[in-house]
């Protein structure tokens, strides 16, 4: 099938011919995650007219029947986003698996007139739903003949809808980027790995960690990248043989540049290329015995299950949730089956036979010594993560060189306020530019520390960077070499004289508007200038998320985890009072960017963004809407509201004065309170997330630089790609020229707003409301009050519900 679809936006119910029953599932190992599923799932399902239910503890629930499947109402699932596991729970159901199991489940299904089954799960759990839906008619038909049901009950249930939804902490799907549930989990891992960090330093001592990943090295791979691991054991890839020489010389080479830790990653399915298991233990003797090193064993465990879903995962599974409900309401008899996937920043509906059948190849692959095959089943950009991960882990490896007439100089610089992310993109072009015999030269503190530079001083504000001293800011939030927002334009003639000083070939410039503005200063100033005749890239590196050419900036999926962890703890004093209100500011500058993925992310009551404004009537809207519910509620559940505002969203309405209005306005009903949390939210370590793409794209950019190389200074500034940014756009990453027809300065910036033109995610600001059941219809000016809370018609604009 592989067909893509936008991410979703609706806001008004989807047409249908008759009232659907929608029931969802959970099967296999539990990931955080899966609880934002079933909640987008049961109120999308109730938006669009449709009754939802829940079946509990997976497949086991729904061969048992009875009070294990039952209907689910809107309030049923608040709260649940920031909950970790599967609150209806999950069960390996060994009764599913023979067709007397899947009769009873048929039975059970009809019997309460559910002709839809969306199931989150792994491949396991995948594969059980697609034998369900091919054995469906046949099933039905026993029932008949064995007068377990009549044909008048199955005539109106002859297809069953299916649909996936991808919940899985290893990430070992094939067709999709990301499972729910596998970055949180990667987040526990970096989380106890960063801990260790400092003992491990202090003693000098080597530290050999095991992770899950029975059959697929994803979260090996990927927490080896996001700590900076100096060796990694993982199934697709088995090292060759001799590895204990190998592993042995590349920590010995790093111990002796001065590293005082050693860190080694073993997925729990790693195998030599004879399927010869190597156990954490193994490794561990090697380290102590060959080289000497006081060395542990750390083995994870469940701890990376538990805990609630980071940020990404909780979007993540909002969204697929409600694409989930789209594709059931969209299906016909003939359709096939499909799973909701992620490709970079785009929802998409792909194959759910195709998707088991890749998958399952894997481990006959792996099974048959096929590594090549194996590996090149994950998604695209596995294989790249570990060739990047190699090229950076071993840099002194000769191979890697290129001949010393194409080594360039590159400098490095950070513009704009510091974001997660910077440190990890400077310490991968840092170890990529040296691995291949490149120069990287830091610029500190900006375009206004060069211009104050020191030639003569030995630790000016332009200098080499060592491989070691980049290695320490893997994990380092801010910015190690120092950013601010200074701009070229502030002095040309000084820049330009120092470009000249120190020759540099190239300049990588990591950073947000402000980086976005310098590059385009610099491209202008060329013919003036001619020593800025040199390919600049840009990687967007803002919690703001606002540069233009990208869908993703470093830095943003870190502010979004400090973001959603502080409204978890302001949402449990609101709902611990019963009674309260907070109106939370969020900082993204002129883009609503942070405030609406929060949203979506905590199940936000209401979100103000600048792009829409606020007005008088919307808040006395909303604030009728929150009389409405307290009044209804009268305390008995967790009532507590947040509502988020951006910094900018009015200049009149300020978060103060909106938690005022509300309070006098509540007239005793409740209460509010105003919080914000200012520069917390530029967290401290960066994201998992932040890190592996900051890797993977800042080797990019030095791969970009050296396709330039041989080419003469006119010919690199009359190439529109000699100025770019690098991003993520839709399905992909690529390169944006900054001039030119198509070029990003003249066709997607917004100059006066500081943002980009086309904001991807204002499609998204929508589902805010839908899921909190702030829904308005603006044209007849009435709430569309849902007939599941007992309202069944339009109710006057001065009521509403959540």
């Amino acid at each position: 099938m592989a067909t893509a679809s936008s991410i979703p936006s609706t806001t008004l119910p989807i047409a249908s011919s008759k009232r659907r029953r929608i029931a969802i599932l959970t099967s296999g190992g539990d990931a955080p995650g899966m609880n934002g599923v079933v909640r987008a799932v049961i109120r999308m399902s109730i938006h669009c007219g449709s009754e939802a239910y829940a079946v509990h503890e997976g497949y086991e629930g729904l061969v048992q029947g009875g009070d294990l499947i039952k209907r689910m109402h809107w309030e049923d699932v608040r709260g649940w986003l920031s909950r970790g596991g599967t609150l209806i729970g999950s069960a390996r159901s060994m009764s599913f698996m023979t067709r007397e199991g899947r009769l009873k489940g048929a039975k059970n299904l009809v019997l309460r007139g559910i002709d839809a089954l969306i199931v989150c799960g792994g491949d396991g759990s995948l594969t059980g739903a697609d034998i369900f839906r091919a054995e469906w008619p046949g099933l039905l038909e026993e029932l008949v003949q064995k007068k377990e049901l009549t044909a008048s009950d199955t005539d109106a249930y002859k297809h069953l809808n299916i649909v996936g939804v991808l919940g899985s902490i290893d990430n070992d799907m094939a067709t999709t980027d990301a499972t729910v549930g596998c970055y949180s989990s990667l987040t526990r891992i970096c989380e106890a790995v960063d801990e260790v960090f400092d003992t491990a330093a202090s003693h000098q001592r080597g530290f050999v960690v095991e992770v899950m990943g029975r059959h697929c090295g994803w979260l090996a791979l990927m927490s080896a990248i996001s700590t900076g691991a100096d060796w990694l054991f993982i199934p697709e890839m088995p090292p060759r043989d001799g590895w204990e020489d190998d592993m042995c010389d590349i920590i010995s080479n790093n111990r002796k540049r001065g590293k005082r830790r050693t860190i080694v990653i073993v997925a729990e399915g790693a195998q030599d290329k004879s399927l010869n298991r190597i156990t954490s233990d193994a490794v561990k003797d090697i380290l102590s015995n060959r080289l000497k090193l006081d060395t542990r064993v750390t083995v994870l465990g469940h701890t990376q299950r538990g805990g609630p879903a980071c940020a990404y995962d909780r979007w993540l599974a909002t969204l697929q949730g409600v694409e989930a409900v789209r594709a059931v309401l969209e299906a016909t008899p003939a359709s096939p089956s499909p799973i909701i996937t992620i490709r970079e920043n785009k929802i998409e509906r792909a194959s759910l036979v195709e998707a088991v059948r890749l998958t399952k190849s894997v481990a006959t692959a792996i099974n048959a010594q096929d590594f090549e095959k194996a590996i090149s089943l994950r998604d695209a950009e596995f294989k790249a993560y570990h060739r990047a991960y190699i090229n950076t882990a071993t840099p002194h490896h000769r191979r890697l060189l290129i001949p010393e007439n194409k080594r360039m100089r590159i400098a490095i610089i950070h513009v704009g306020a510091p974001a997660g992310g910077m440190n990890p993109a400077t310490r991968a072009a840092v170890a990529y530019s040296r691995a291949r015999g490149h120069t990287p030269v830091a610029i500190y503190n900006g375009f206004p520390g060069l211009c104050r530079h020191h030639a003569d001083k030995p630790l000016g504000s332009v200098r080499e960077v060592t491989w070691l001293e980049a290695d320490a800011w893997v994990n380092e939030g801010g910015s190690e070499i120092g950013t601010n927002r200074g701009l070229p334009s502030e002095d040309m003639p000084q820049t330009a004289n120092c470009f000249e000083i120190y020759k540099f070939d190239a300049l990588f410039i990591i950073g947000g508007f402000e980086a976005f503005t310098a590059a385009s200063q610099l491209r202008k100033a060329r013919e003036q200038y001619p020593v800025f005749k040199i390919p600049i890239v840009v990687l967007p590196a803002t919690i703001s998320n606002n540069v233009p050419g990208t869908e993703y900036s470093l830095g943003s999926d870190t502010c979004l985890n400090a973001l959603v962890n502080f409204c978890d703890v302001i949402r449990q004093s609101a709902s611990s009072s019963r009674r309260r209100v907070f109106v939370i500011e969020t900082q993204g500058g002129r883009s609503g960017y942070i405030a609406t993925m929060a949203g979506l992310s905590i199940g936000a009551f209401a979100v103000y963004i600048p792009e829409e404004g606020i007005d008088i009537k919307t808040l006395a809207r909303d604030i009728e809407c929150l009389r409405h519910n307290f009044a209804t509620d009268r305390g008995a559940s967790h009532a507590g509201k947040i509502i988020l505002r951006n910094e900018t969203a009015s200049s009149t309405y300020t978060t103060q004065f909106i938690a005022d209005m509300i309070k006098e306005e509540a007239r005793g009903r409740f209460e509010s309170r105003a919080a914000v949390p200012g520069h917390f939210q530029q967290g401290g370590k960066p994201s998992p997330m932040d890190r592996i793409r900051a890797h993977r794209m800042a080797i990019k950019c030095i791969e970009h630089f050296e396709s330039f190389w041989g080419v003469s200074p006119d010919d690199i500034a009359a190439n529109p790609q000699s100025s770019a940014v690098i991003g993520v756009k839709g399905s992909e990453v690529i390169f944006s020229p900054m001039s030119g027809p198509e070029g990003l300065e003249e066709t997607d910036t917004d100059w006066v707003y500081r943002r980009p033109k086309n904001e991807f995610w204002m499609s998204l600001h929508g589902l805010v409301d839908t899921l909190s059941g702030r829904t308005r219809d603006h044209q007849d000016g009435v709430f569309q009050m849902s007939e599941e809370e007992g309202w069944g018609k339009e109710m006057p604009r001065d009521t509403c519900h959540d």
